[in-house]
């Protein structure tokens, strides 16, 4: 199975391929789009877009999985980290591939045992499960790695139910 996962946000939004085999599991990709606060809302929502289409179109991944987002006290931040979920929700929808979202805390548990780690912990995790060199450059990258983790680790019935 492969899986691409996405931790979105409008300024910088993780993305990141794995491939599971026979129990095994390494990462394809991994990165981070960026785009500046004085971006067009419009033009930061495409480069969104357009990069999951392409990851889908070179890839081919089974799935999309995304992290589901964390309301906080900052309602604009919310608002901003939908809209890029849409973006690449819609880029999934277009590609025909199915989408699952999961809550944070289930990632972090499913990758570091502990539903509460830190942004380092799952970081440090998702380089020891993938045999990476390094840790991922960027924590939303790392995010994305451990989003799509989570998907392939779940058992087929739970990937169904969330």
């Amino acid at each position: 199975m492969k899986v691409l996962g996405i931790d979105p946000g409008t300024a910088a939004c993780g993305y990141g391929i794995v491939h599971e085999s026979d129990g095994r599991i390494r990462a394809l990709t991994h990165g981070c789009w960026t785009s500046g606060a004085r971006e067009r809302p419009e033009l930061r929502l495409r480069t969104i877009f357009d990069g999951v289409t392409g990851l889908i179109s070179e890839h081919e991944p089974d799935a999309v999985a995304l992290e589901e987002s964390f309301v906080g006290a900052d309602a604009r931040i919310a608002l901003f980290v939908g809209q890029a979920r849409g973006a690449a929700l819609v880029a999934a929808a277009g590609a025909g591939v199915a989408c699952t979202e999961y809550a944070p805390a289930r990632v972090k548990q499913a990758v570091c045992g502990y539903g509460r780690a830190d942004k380092g912990q799952v970081s440090r995790m998702v380089r020891m499960l993938l045999s990476l060199e390094a840790e991922p450059e960027t924590s939303h990258a790392a995010d994305a790695l451990a989003v799509a983790i989570c998907h392939v680790s779940m058992p087929p019935l739970s990937r169904l139910a969330s």
